[in-house]
């Protein structure tokens, strides 16, 4: 069955749009990166059936796995597209997979800046329709529930993984391309930024309720190499985002920027025009807060890793986060992506401590 865009339910939890814009909330509103994942059980068991991309790219079995957690926890504040920041490169035409106990693989990495020009622009965003489909029919089956968010990789974390060739502790191409192809690095982002921008939009004109753009890797860049390769881009995202919902007659929708490792520029980010800054569990809520001052809503930032503790643990954990936080323009969430082992209870006691802490 076909859904449209138009007539969606009402939104019952405004939590998470009404922190993103500074509102007064009743509670703090929480969700966590990777929520819709390989923690969950019932995950495991559409994976065992399905290729990774095959789940992104079938919208009804992209909604389904994006319902997994609501089903389950009755804390979260919001939902999240399944989908990859990879799908990207994949519609610009090269090819990558996922690879068991190796997360994802580009056969063909970018060798050489000459293959930027073999790289397929045109067409690249009618090629995720796909994405815009799983959100349209996700936003019929959530009834309103709770908004759903839309997201990307940013330029520098997909230009990464496109030369690298899959997931990388040290960037060394990259970096060696940062030092010798300078001008090849900004061609390359900015082909990136135009994809992503139209993305965006689309996700936007098939539901998506707010989004958020992955800087994953930037904790492999210094504070001037943010300032160069990251920044811009991300502000241009932001900008280019802003006037073709303008353009189109569509209604804004708040924009989180998360740039891992990137605490060393959050005066930066703060002049970027994002509604919303993620922050990784390195960051102190204080120090950020006195950073980016008191018209920007933070997100974050419990370790992943404390998951892993007692259930009493974490709830204690995360009522002194909240309260580091405070209660006004804060979102809780986790300080990077929720991992596979993370016990199911330790979400329960995440989401119920969020709630219950002030």
């Amino acid at each position: 069955m076909e859904y449209s865009n138009k007539d969606f339910p009402a939104l019952k939890n405004t939590r998470l749009l009404d922190a993103a814009y500074g509102k007064e909330v009743d509670k703090v509103p929480v969700w966590v990166m990777r929520q819709a994942g390989r923690y969950l059980p019932e995950f495991q068991e559409v994976r065992a059936k399905h290729d990774f991309f095959t789940v992104c790219r079938t919208p009804e079995l992209a909604c389904e796995v994006t319902l997994q957690p609501l089903r389950r926890y009755d804390h979260l504040d919001a939902s999240i597209i399944f989908s990859d920041i990879l799908v990207i490169p994949q519609a610009l035409g090269m090819t990558v997979e996922m690879h068991p106990g190796q997360g994802p693989v580009f056969p063909s990495p970018l060798a050489s800046p000459s293959e930027i020009d073999e790289l397929q622009e045109d067409g690249a965003v009618s090629r995720l329709a796909y994405v815009g489909k799983a959100i349209t029919l996700t936003r019929h089956k959530i009834d309103g529930k709770v908004p759903l968010i839309g997201f990307t990789g940013a330029p520098f974390t997909l230009m990464g993984y496109m030369i690298e060739g899959g997931g990388s502790k040290t960037m060394s191409k990259t970096k060696e391309w940062l030092e010798k192809y300078p001008k090849d690095v900004h061609r390359l982002l900015a082909l990136l930024t135009r994809v992503i921008i139209d993305y965006l939009v689309m996700q936007v004109e098939s539901g998506a309720q707010l989004l958020q753009v992955f800087e994953s890797s930037a904790d492999h860049l210094t504070r001037e190499q943010f300032a160069d390769v990251s920044a811009p881009y991300l502000k241009d995202i932001r900008d280019g985002v802003q006037k073709k919902l303008q353009e189109k007659n569509l209604d804004q929708v708040p924009m989180t920027v998360f740039a891992k490792g990137g605490g060393h520029s959050l005066d930066v980010q703060a002049k970027m025009g994002y509604e919303t800054i993620g922050l990784d569990w390195t960051v102190d809520p204080t120090e950020a807060r006195k950073i980016v001052g008191e018209n920007i809503t933070l997100q974050g930032n419990l370790d992943p890793q404390d998951l892993y503790k007692t259930p009493e643990e974490i709830t204690s954990l995360t009522r002194d986060m909240v309260q580091k936080f405070g209660k006004r323009r804060y979102i809780a969430n986790l300080g990077h992506g929720i991992t596979p082992q993370t016990p199911l209870e330790s979400m329960t006691a995440f989401t119920e401590g969020v709630h219950e802490a002030i």
